[in-house]
Order: structure tokens, then C-alpha cells, then sequence
């Protein structure tokens, strides 16, 4: 009779063992698998990280902000950019308050709108792009400008042009 018990536990004993390893084999699969795919897509965002670091690399060549050489020279005059700049976009803006015709702004805005400059990007030391828009036409402007020896601002039109209306 001790035998027979035993054997059954003995048996009992092989087969719970071997479930377990069954179940582990799944489970370990199962991760293997999760593991596998978690390396591919880690792979796939690195090399999308990577793209988009190249595109932002390109789209602020033209940066005052990463244009060593445009920095040195308002430092050399004494200027510090960090104020210099929002000072700069500021003038700028401060264009829109003006009453009647944009200052420099060549297009008259649709009736009862006015011609307002939306977005400033300094290019560097020298160099300003912009758009403006009244809500219903829309266009850019080229500036350039400059700071005097007394300390003033003053922008200059190169050129500008107004998209189309369709």
C-alpha cells in the first residue's frame, strides 16, 4: 500500500514537473517574443529620433540663435542677446499698434481689417523674415536691420510678396 502511494505521488510529482515546465516554456517564449518586438520598435523610434534631429539641424541653419558668428557680433558691441533679441521682435510688433497703414507692411488690408506681422524669425545679425496677414490675405516680408551707434532700430523692406487669393 506505501508503495502504491508512493508511486502515485511519485507520478503526481513527474507530471506537476512537467506542466511547470511546459507553462515556463510559454512564458518564456512568450517574453522572448515581447523582447523581440520591443528591440525592433526601440530600433524603429531611434532611427525616427535620428531623422528628426537631422531636420531640426537643417530647419535652424538659418537660426540666429545657432549662428555663431551673428552672436559674436552683437557681443562684440557690447549687446546681450538674450535681451537683445525679444527687444528686437518686440520693435517689430510693436509695429502693429500703429494707427492706419502698417509701416512696413506694403499691402492695404481687406475693409475693416488691418495688416498685422504674425511670426518674426531672425536669421542672424542682419536678417529678419516674417509673415503678416489681416485674417483674410496672407504674405512675407524680407527685412533687414540694423542697430545704430545710438542705440536705435531700424528695419529696412527688401522684399515682400502677398499669396494669392483663391
Amino acid at each position: 500500500m506505501k508503495q502504491k502511494i508512493f508511486m502515485y505521488l511519485f507520478v503526481f510529482s513527474i507530471l506537476l514537473v512537467f506542466f511547470q515546465f511546459m507553462n515556463s516554456k510559454h512564458v518564456f517564449e512568450d517574453m522572448n517574443q515581447k523582447l523581440g518586438t520591443y528591440k525592433a520598435l526601440s530600433k524603429k523610434y531611434k532611427d525616427s529620433v535620428a531623422v528628426l534631429q537631422d531636420e531640426i539641424l537643417e530647419l535652424s541653419h538659418f537660426n540666429l540663435y545657432r549662428n555663431e558668428d551673428a552672436i559674436s557680433y552683437f557681443e562684440n558691441d557690447g549687446y546681450n542677446i538674450d535681451e537683445l533679441i525679444p527687444f528686437i521682435k518686440d520693435e517689430l510688433y510693436k509695429l502693429n499698434e500703429v494707427k492706419g497703414q502698417h509701416p512696413i507692411v506694403p499691402y492695404a488690408a481687406s475693409e475693416g481689417r488691418k495688416m498685422m506681422i504674425n511670426t518674426v524669425k531672425m536669421l542672424n545679425h542682419k536678417w529678419i523674415i516674417a509673415d503678416f496677414s489681416d485674417g483674410e490675405y496672407w504674405g512675407e516680408i524680407f527685412l533687414t536691420y540694423e542697430l545704430t551707434p545710438e542705440r536705435e532700430l531700424k528695419f529696412n523692406l527688401v522684399e515682400y510678396f502677398l499669396y494669392p487669393f483663391d
